[in-house]
């Protein structure tokens, strides 16, 4: 018995509405961008780039540029964006493995950031960079953080007490820290942080030189001040993601994407730090770095026990500082 024709007819249209329905492009996933100078920035233009590569691993995404880090990180919690990049310190709210990254003393030299960065991008490790509904998804380096001062002769932590230094208003561990080496902290924004240098209202900052040219830091600098050649902090960038908008090896594509651009990025920095007047740096004595490092290792390990800082990526960048300077004195020691 031959079937009717209304039959035929019914199959071949959900057929076709079945392909209609796969030929369909997926729904584009907004990255918020913050950038200090918009999207005309080099934080974007690095975006434009991500945002190529993730259309090979069949993820559309928008841009949106944002000159204001925390507007950007307020829509990223309200659910107006599916991934952003920010500061480091910012990611500690995201994810406190990655965010931990940029804590202080933990990593002395450029080579210490470049092996960390190898071991973070592996496979192994990707658990570590899921914290419930996020995953950070990249890290570049955007250079040291240097104490910056208006007088020479602040030129080690010992001689700090009493001075006024600036620090992020967003991030809790910064003030702790100046208040452990007795200072007073003075909490400003990203808008503010390089004029209260400038005009004297605050006696050091801690900066990237990437930041000396648009922050014009050479006013507050002045004559008289200068830049502690010691790296306070390694200042990075990271990418987080809400995982459920993503496809599941998504963030370990990415990952694996970003650790090729760390060459390049610290490319850039070693040369704006060449290219910086001599006259700036402030070079300590050898002896001081033990000193230096070690206040900074006994904050590191108080605020861990407050809960800031995780554990796991202090051991492993403990590991890394062991292995490129294993005459240094902590490493016989059992912490971290």
């Amino acid at each position: 018995m031959k079937r009717p024709f209304h039959r035929y007819s019914a199959v071949v249209t959900f057929v076709m509405f079945s392909l209609l329905l796969l030929a369909r492009p997926a729904p584009a996933q907004l990255f918020c961008v913050y950038d200090p100078l918009g999207a005309g920035g080099d934080f974007y233009s690095m975006a434009k780039d991500y945002q190529l590569a993730a259309s090979r691993w069949n993820v559309k995404l928008e841009l949106k540029a944002y000159t204001d880090e925390a507007q950007a990180v307020a829509d990223f919690r309200a659910d107006k964006c599916d991934m952003l990049d920010m500061i480091g310190f910012r990611a500690l709210e995201f994810n406190k493995f990655s965010g931990t990254l940029d804590s202080v003393g933990a990593l002395e030299s450029y080579e210490d950031l470049r092996d960390a960065l190898k071991i973070l991008a592996l496979p192994v490790l990707a658990k570590f960079m899921v914290s419930g509904d996020y995953e950070t998804v990249g890290i570049v380096p955007l250079g040291a953080g240097y104490p910056m001062v208006h007088d020479r002769n602040i030129n080690s932590l010992g001689k700090v007490a009493g001075k006024k230094i600036a620090v992020l208003d967003f991030d809790r561990t910064e003030s702790i820290f100046v208040e452990q080496v007795h200072a007073i902290p003075v909490k400003t924004d990203f808008n503010n942080y390089g004029r209260l240098f400038n005009t004297g209202e605050v006696d050091a900052i801690v900066a990237p030189i990437a930041l000396v040219k648009p922050l014009e830091l050479t006013k507050g600098l002045g004559e008289k001040g200068g830049i502690v050649r010691r790296t306070a902090d390694e200042i990075t960038l990271q990418f987080v993601m809400k995982r459920d908008r993503f496809p599941a090896d998504y963030g370990q594509q990415s990952r694996e994407y970003m650790i090729g651009l760390v060459p390049g990025a610290l490319t850039v920095i070693h040369k704006l730090e060449n290219e910086l007047d001599p006259r700036y740096w402030l070079y300590t004595l050898s002896s001081e770095k033990v000193d230096f490092y070690n206040i900074m290792r006994v904050s590191r390990a108080h605020m861990t026990k407050a809960g800031y800082f995780d554990h796991h990526m202090l051991a492993i960048l403990k590991r890394v500082r062991c292995h490129n300077h294993d005459d240094d004195s902590e490493c016989a020691l059992p912490d971290e």
